[in-house]
């Protein structure tokens, strides 16, 4: 049976996450902060329109945002979180399967009835209305040609929201669609590729060593359209077979099957920097314990547990004196596979502890799990003791409370409530939809 893909894309998330809540924003140029207010990660059309690049530096930013009346934001991850979750839910209702791809995207399989461009409509009008997220839709044979549909549908609103490429005349877009734009062509893959000759490379042509004529000389690739008609044994040899799936794709032969399942980690990093200078052993624990507990709750997510945990600690690598700069990380084989979070905490502050000099002022620290298996699969130890089923009803119920009531509601005791080590965030809007004390008031007149 003929598959047919659908992508499913916010736009703008975070923008849009903070005026579903605040209407008055609507049409206006708008911004959203990384980490400690660093750098610019989502912008309103109307900022681009102002010369916002993504990833522009707040303190490069800040004369266009105060120069245009720019309201902007710190990152509000507990929000984008909850309403990410509130609007994939909504989707489900509509599609057979799902692929969460990212925070504000999703893969979905449509119907075959005929009706996707319906159906993608009817979803995005729903979205909207009951999560306030606009979306937009992109619709096709393959995964790729989804996320290019995607693309195109966010790009040209003349379309309304839903590009179909499902059709004959899918060729007609990827005739003026930019090659580097492609989902899975990177940078170097785009300058190799609009490049006129043959790009150097220090290892030798395979070709010529095996004595075979060149197959097809270098020519200028710019549009979708050119490399889908490019033959199979010149992709292959230049963008390996990854490339080779992603050209079938473009001609509408479905090589990436929609994952309804997430994959199980491989390894697991928890880390963020401080928003002030941090010099002490108590407040780097407590950032520890406080990155082993979201260790634990991820691990727990997937029914996941991990048998080797590294702890890591660093000064600013840009400090101009170079006796301030440190770094160091120290690692340990737990005696057994664990997603238990007070005894990470206990294992991760005897590594801290080992690799903590004084004298120092760390910019940044953090945790990282490894050796991860199914839970189901991991072998057991008496070590572990009769108390291991105790141990799982307490992290549940612990999850739980924290699913309902917001992130750390409950949290580990060496972590202290005073958190001056946390993320520097001068601009951040209420956790409407998790926070009993923060939700919306509306005042009768």
């Amino acid at each position: 049976m003929k598959e047919t893909f659908g992508l499913i894309d916010a736009d703008a998330f975070y923008v849009s996450c903070e005026r579903a809540f605040q209407p008055a924003l609507d049409g206006k140029p708008v911004v959203v902060l990384s980490n400690n207010d660093g750098n610019i990660v989502a912008r309103s059309r109307e900022s681009k329109a102002l010369g916002i690049t993504m990833g522009m530096p707040f303190f490069k930013a800040k004369p266009i945002i105060e120069g245009h009346g720019v309201t902007w934001f710190s990152s509000n991850y507990t929000l984008y979180g909850d309403v990410s979750r509130r609007m994939f839910d909504t989707i489900g209702g509509f599609v057979p399967a799902l692929e969460h791809y990212s925070i504000d995207e999703a893969f979905v399989h449509f119907d075959d009835s005929g009706r996707q461009e319906d159906d993608a409509h009817e979803i995005r009008r729903t979205v909207r209305k009951w999560t306030g997220i606009p979306v937009s839709v992109g619709i096709g044979p393959t995964k790729v040609l989804a996320k290019i549909a995607a693309a195109l549908a966010k790009k040209r609103p003349e379309h309304g929201g839903v590009v179909d490429l499902s059709g004959a005349d899918a060729d007609r877009y990827l005739k003026d669609f930019d090659v580097g734009e492609v989902w899975g062509i990177g940078p170097r893959y785009a300058r190799f590729l609009k490049s006129e000759g043959e790009e150097q490379s220090e290892q030798p042509d395979l070709w010529e060593a095996s004595g075979l004529p060149r197959v097809l000389g270098k020519q200028r690739i710019e549009t979708a359209l050119e490399l889908k008609n490019c033959p199979d044994a010149w992709v292959r040899k230049h963008l390996t077979i990854k490339g080779l799936r992603l050209v079938w794709e473009l001609r509408g032969i479905s090589c990436l099957p929609l994952e309804a399942f997430e994959r199980p980690r491989k390894g697991l990093c928890c880390s963020r920097s401080f928003g002030r200078p941090v010099t002490t052993l108590e407040d780097l624990g407590q950032a520890v314990a406080m990155h082993c507990a979201r260790g634990g709750e991820k691990l727990r997510r997937q029914r996941l547990a991990a048998s080797h945990l590294t702890v890591f600690i660093s000064t600013s690598r840009f400090r101009q004196n170079p006796e301030e700069v440190y770094s160091a990380a120290a690692s340990w084989q737990l005696p057994f596979p664990t997603s238990y979070t007070p005894g990470l905490i206990a294992a991760a502050q005897s590594l801290l502890e080992r690799v903590y000099k004084p004298g120092f002022v760390y910019h940044k620290a953090g945790i990282f799990l490894s050796d991860i298996v199914p839970d189901t699969e991991r072998q057991q130890s008496i070590l572990a003791g009769i108390d291991n089923e105790r141990r799982v009803r307490v992290m549940s119920a612990v999850d739980e409370i924290n699913r309902r009531h917001g992130r750390y509601t409950v949290r580990p005791l060496a972590a202290s409530s005073e958190r001056g080590w946390e993320m520097r965030r001068q601009h951040l809007s209420p956790r409407y939809t998790t926070r009993i004390d923060e939700v919306l008031r509306v005042k009768a007149c």
